[in-house]
């Protein structure tokens, strides 16, 4: 019984928090609110090697450091959509990974091998 309340909070927690995420988003300029989620909606471990850089058209654009991590991202690309749409006062239609020097991309990472957006850890 304590269990099944637990998680009824941890939910009632989750679903306020989500509320003042997209509070915030909406009180930002509509094309950066997207830019702005995109750290949020991957998690740490992929925003710490990917950028996001610009918003238009409904293309949020993300530069990644390889080919590797653009294959890895655009098979999650479709739940990173749903979750920025519901965080953004704009609709993000696709998101479009380009490959960059690995020197480009924001907070610089040296990546083992193996370190990959499905092996990192990293929740939505």
């Amino acid at each position: 019984m304590r269990f099944v309340q637990r998680n009824v909070e941890l939910e009632q927690a989750g679903t306020r928090l989500e509320r003042v995420v997209a509070g915030s988003m909406r009180r930002v300029p509509r094309n950066e609110a997207p830019v702005l989620a995109w750290p949020l909606v991957c998690g740490s471990a992929v925003a710490e090697r990917t950028r996001a850089v610009t918003f238009a058209a409904g293309i949020l654009r993300v530069e990644v450091a390889d080919t590797g991590w653009r294959r890895e991202l655009q098979a999650l690309a479709p739940r990173y959509v749903a979750t920025i749409n519901r965080y953004a006062g704009q609709t993000v239609s696709r998101i479009e990974f380009v490959v960059v020097a690995p020197d480009v991309v924001a907070h610089e990472a040296s990546t083992a091998p193996d370190e990959t957006p499905s092996n990192t850890g990293s929740r939505l």
